[in-house]
């Protein structure tokens, strides 16, 4: 990790703020002055400021519920986002772990863990994404075998990979997909004939939304649910 970006995580410094107290010779990595922003910090190495210890800063995990209504960034403005529903300081610092659309409800998580955030969201993981749909009209039930094949979607021409759909009812089912492709659910009910008029996602692998947790509610991971992904 930047001895910069070391700073901001574990001093609550903003990164300009970080490099002039690093610059300023303030900055000591395993008891020798750097002064180089830059500069790779280890894992084990010891850091201090201004001759105080600094404890290694941890990654921050969370669960959010999101309603329905808010986007998936940092900053817009003229629509709420979801980070306006996080007290919590340097909200602007996480990154949003696979986004959902304006009205799609459900399991969102956030984090200042870039490489965790990839695990979670890269397709070679194969981190199962399920979501909870209805839809405007019956759904055909041979939808379940060519989802299973995959479906090509345009204008990518390039085929999904296969999922997982469950009919509940005539016009509710759950889809298991394990990518992020953009209105993905969307995209693939609708190449087979049905019209989403509502999308909820329930989980991410092993990671479900808590039963517990009313829209616009958030909360820490459990060290399980954090280790669960990787």
């Amino acid at each position: 990790m930047r001895l910069d970006k070391y700073l901001t995580a574990a001093c609550d410094m903003t990164r300009k703020q970080a490099r002039a107290a690093i610059r300023a010779g303030d900055v000591t990595v395993d008891d020798a002055r750097v002064t180089a922003p830059g500069w790779h910090v280890a894992t084990d190495s010891r850091i201090a400021l201004s001759g105080q210890a600094l404890a290694s800063p941890a990654g921050r995990y969370f669960m959010l519920h999101k309603p329905e209504g808010y986007i998936c960034a940092t900053r817009d403005g003229h629509r709420p986002t979801v980070l306006d529903l996080l007290d919590e300081p340097n909200r602007e610092r996480l990154q949003i772990v696979g986004r959902l659309d304006r009205d799609t409800t459900g399991l969102l998580l956030l984090t200042d863990d870039g490489q965790w955030n990839h695990q979670v969201t890269s397709p070679r993981r194969d981190c199962g994404k399920v979501y909870l749909l209805e839809t405007a009209t019956p759904i055909d039930p041979g939808a379940i075998e060519v989802f299973e094949r995959g479906i090509v979607l345009q204008p990518e021409n390039c085929r999904t990979r296969p999922a997982r759909l469950v009919i509940l009812a005539p016009q509710r089912a759950q889809l298991t997909i394990s990518e992020g492709r953009y209105h993905q659910v969307k995209r693939m009910m609708a190449a087979v004939g049905s019209e989403v008029i509502r999308l909820h996602r329930s989980a991410i692998g092993a990671i479900r939304l808590d039963d517990g947790l009313a829209p616009g509610r958030y909360r820490p991971l459990t060290a399980t649910e954090i280790e669960s992904v990787g």
